[in-house]
């Protein structure tokens, strides 16, 4: 008797101003093993932030969110049955905050000891070196009695996210543009995307955020950590009119980056149109 293939771990997404972000280290390895990239945000632990090497939280594209739902593979972390998980899960947050404490007030006091004696024996003060071995030794013994590191002065490593993630109305008003080329509205536009986004995840591709290249999605023959992106896919509707000089524009782009321009059409049954793009020159 054949064993039915193991159920997919449910993967926790937390929510902020509308943007999916993953942060536990399973999560993410679940979503890859699925084929979704998504991008990271956050700076890595005791490492300043920087564009090539970035941490958590993983931000999914709106259309993995989506796929991950479909694929009843992604549960609000609040859901019930998940409380167990989540108490154990802040409980050892708590455990491991304390150990990080004890360990920097262990530091701390360390490091004031080191000031006492480089200020108690250096060759400047009244009593001069190797003098008042007592007097340094009780004031290192009053130290160890009274030091006191405030848990206000713990260090915590915090993830830190940018653009779009900002709870200020001003701000999401700010960062939001009107995309070139679009004329449906906004649902629409999404579904079409997601349709696609759909589609070709199905053929086994790779699919990342194409802002920007001018397009909706970067497509990747395989992992994107070993390959180049292929196509730039432009999601457009079948009876949607395109400026001829927005077709020569995204053309001539893709031919700079040596990719291949895919304009992708959804149909109402389903199935996806692709047309490709490549650029051979003005006459």
């Amino acid at each position: 008797m054949e064993e039915s293939p193991p159920s997919s771990p449910v993967v926790c997404v937390s929510v902020c101003d509308s943007a999916p972000l993953l942060w536990r280290l399973e999560d993410l390895r679940t979503v890859r093993s699925q084929g979704l990239v998504g991008s990271l945000l956050g700076s890595l632990t005791r490492t300043p932030r920087q564009n090539g090497r970035l941490g958590r939280p993983l931000l999914l594209l709106p259309e993995e969110e989506r796929l991950l739902m479909e694929r009843q593979a992604a549960a609000p972390p609040n859901q019930d049955g998940g409380g167990v998980e989540l108490h154990l899960q802040v409980q050892q947050h708590q455990e491991e905050q304390q150990r990080s404490y004890e360990e920097q007030s262990g530091l701390a006091l360390q490091d004031r000891k080191s000031a006492l004696l480089r200020a108690m024996t250096s060759p400047h003060t009244e009593s001069g070196p190797g003098v008042g071995d007592e007097a340094l030794q009780g004031r290192l013994e009053a130290l160890d009695r009274s030091f006191t590191f405030p848990r206000s002065a713990l260090a915590v490593q915090l993830s830190t996210a940018r653009a779009g993630l900002s709870h200020c109305p001003e701000a999401r008003a700010f960062l939001q543009a009107d995309r070139p080329i679009r004329g449906q509205d906004e649902l629409s536009c999404a579904a079409a995307r997601y349709q696609v986004f759909r589609d070709l995840r199905g053929r086994g591709f790779y699919l990342t955020s194409a802002g920007k290249f001018g397009g909706d999605f970067l497509v990747y023959p395989g992992d994107p950590l070993r390959f180049h992106a292929h196509f730039i896919a432009v999601c457009l509707s079948l009876d949607e009119s395109v400026c001829l000089l927005d077709v020569l524009a995204v053309s001539r782009l893709g031919s700079n980056v040596k990719k291949t321009v895919l304009l992708c059409s959804p149909g109402t049954d389903g199935r996806v149109q692709y047309t490709s793009l490549q650029w051979s020159g003005m006459v």
